[in-house]
């Protein structure tokens, strides 16, 4: 027979073992808080990355394409490189990983953000130049297709010729007269970076911790533009409100944010998803310039950007199902 003194301890020990019901509620809680975070993501990123097209429209009046991208990638490169150090992330183990890490960052951040803000800095409005980089599921199949023998499907030719034909009719809204077609040309060589810079971190650089990879690839890059900012820019820039906002914009929400959520997604088993989520990003890149910058889009324009949203969606759904 227990003593009374056993008693309360008995009782204090059924009262506080957590019960049933409660443990399924806080299971429950956490299933909808993760679920909530999974629909979020997608659509924090399509915020974060068309925001960079206007912050860097408005940065670009106070400083140069190059100079512009120092100050982002210099500023992006110091706070991973201290978060990497604060959390003694590990490092690359190898000298050839190491490279491997700097190549990708001058594809996918000087080869493409230069050719972005070139273009531009030459007068394509945010939304034609979001259009272009938007073709990157398309051209990163076609781009597998002839590097990594990776076979296209005959839904993704039927894309890639429909946001091909998307862009034209943007084009022909806008005549190649005066400077354009350097613009557009820009615009084309940050897509072939960003396509060149997937493609060869999916091959070589896969298994890189995100914050020392990402650490080693702005701080390349930064040093790299800095230089060209040197050479190309040797003027001082108009510290502006602006350039000063837009930067730290650009170097902590998208070189880091979006960048961040983008291979989070990925490593979650969602490669197809962020493929997929690239073809509404002009549209809504073009809609906030319409809305924020006064920027014009005629008739023309906005069939093709429906006819390449339509033709980079199905195909990107195609592929993932």
């Amino acid at each position: 027979m227990p003593s009374l003194l056993s008693r309360p301890a008995g009782r204090f020990a059924l009262a506080s073992a957590p019960r049933p019901d409660r443990r399924a509620a806080v299971a429950a809680r956490s299933d909808r808080l993760g679920a909530l975070v999974a629909l979020s993501l997608p659509s924090l990123f399509i915020l974060l990355w068309s925001t960079g097209y206007l912050a860097g429209k408005l940065a670009l009046p106070h400083a140069g394409p190059f100079t512009l991208l120092a100050l982002r990638f210099g500023l992006a490169a110091a706070v991973l490189l201290g978060v990497s150090v604060a959390t003694g992330a590990p490092w690359p183990k190898t000298p050839r990983a190491w490279i491997h890490l700097g190549i990708v960052g001058l594809l996918m951040q000087v080869l493409h953000f230069s050719g972005v803000y070139c273009a531009i800095a030459w007068g394509l409005p945010t939304g034609v130049a979001a259009l272009l980089i938007g073709l990157m599921p398309l051209a990163t199949a076609l781009g597998a297709h002839l590097w990594l023998a990776e076979r296209m499907s005959a839904g993704q030719w039927t894309g890639m010729l429909g946001g091909l034909a998307g862009v034209a009719l943007v084009i022909a809204d806008r005549p190649l007269g005066g400077g354009a077609w350097q613009a557009y040309g820009a615009g084309l060589v940050g897509l072939a970076g960003l396509v060149a810079g997937t493609l060869y971190q999916k091959r070589f650089c896969a298994g890189m911790d995100l914050r020392t990879g990402s650490g080693i690839q702005m701080t390349v890059s930064a040093l790299t533009v800095t230089a060209l900012a040197w050479w190309r820019e040797p003027g001082v820039p108009d510290w502006s409100a602006e350039l000063i906002g837009a930067t730290l914009w650009l170097g902590l929400v998208n070189s880091i944010g979006a960048f961040s959520l983008m291979f989070v997604m990925i490593r979650r088993g969602q490669a197809a998803a962020v493929a997929r989520l690239f073809y509404l990003i002009p549209g809504v890149s073009a809609l906030m310039g319409v809305a924020l910058l006064g920027e014009h889009l005629g008739a023309l324009s906005l069939a093709g950007f429906v006819v390449a949203a339509a033709a980079v969606g199905l195909a990107s759904m195609k592929r993932g199902g």
